[in-house]
């Protein structure tokens, strides 16, 4: 299950102006279901929120049964700005949280993905997805931005152990895990999440690949070689979602490091919705950057 906020995206660079569907429990809900793992999503949008959204979803084989339509509520909106490969937000609207009792009291899920992008998810409703589900995984990158009077985005410390001493599994790129460990060194600090008994700590880092810290243990995966970025919105979501569902099947996590990086490089070089490899290319590319790791 991946919980948190849809978003519409509106995209604008230097070349063109989009408007999307967006958010994790789109990415990394894609990104798993594409590698074989049945996937749910806890989520909340707006009346406004298009049709033709759920029909994408369902194609996709993404169980939206947890996914409610708020009547008296926007969808989570963020105009993204790309200026050089810098990205700016700004946040334009902002749905209701996830309070924990829109989580099923019968819910049984092997791994959840919590997710928030906005802050929406409260630590009890945290709570009781962790208690109901065996694997615990959390993207920070909600928890880190604050947002000032015109809704920018700026990033903010956030260490609450609450949610950091019941984890499973954390991933963040390198200025989240900033925000978290008091250090822009990312080894230092993924050795330095995991203290709070984290077992596997990811940090990405764009071209730059991935630092994998998993039961003491740190390695480095390398990003695949794109021919060239078009658009990196999702990527990390999509890591996610890819790693998490190798590591289901049982995968070491260095080749579930690899399967998440192929899989976030496809999506970046490529146009569209639906911009998402499938099983077998992600593979193919998983094995080469595996390779060069040893």
């Amino acid at each position: 299950m991946v919980a948190g906020h849809f978003a519409i995206d509106e995209i604008e660079t230097e070349e063109t102006r989009i408007l999307r569907i967006g958010g994790p429990p789109f990415y990394s809900a894609i990104a798993a279901s594409r590698l074989g793992v049945k996937v749910a999503v806890l989520s909340k949008v707006g009346v406004e929120f298009p049709k033709e959204y759920f029909k994408v979803l369902e194609n996709e084989g993404i169980d939206t049964t947890f996914l409610q339509i708020i009547e008296n509520a926007k969808t989570t909106r963020f105009h993204i700005k790309y200026i050089n490969s810098v990205r700016e937000m700004r946040l334009q609207a902002l749905c209701f949280e996830i309070l924990p009792e829109d989580v099923p009291a019968d819910l049984e899920v092997k791994a959840v993905h919590v997710a928030p992008i906005a802050n929406e998810i409260p630590y009890e409703t945290f709570e009781k997805l962790r208690e109901n589900s065996d694997i615990v995984c959390l993207d920070p990158q909600g928890f880190t931005r604050r947002f000032d009077d015109r809704g920018n985005v700026r990033l903010k410390e956030w260490r609450d152990k609450r949610f950091l001493k019941k984890l499973s599994m954390l991933k963040a790129d390198e200025k989240e895990a900033a925000c978290i460990a008091g250090s822009s060194d990312v080894y230092k600090a993924a050795r330095k999440i995991a203290e709070h008994g984290i077992e596997t700590v990811i940090i990405t880092m764009a071209e730059k690949g991935v630092i994998l810290f998993h039961q003491g243990k740190i390695w480095r995966i390398p990003a695949y070689p794109t021919r060239r970025v078009v658009d990196p919105t999702g990527a990390g979501d999509v890591f996610a979602g890819a790693y998490i569902a190798e590591y289901l099947k049982g995968k070491t996590p260095n080749w579930c490091a690899c399967v998440g990086s192929a899989a976030a490089s496809i999506l970046i070089e490529r146009n569209g919705l639906l911009r998402f490899g499938f099983k077998n290319e992600i593979y193919e590319r998983a094995e080469k950057l595996y390779e060069m790791i040893g």
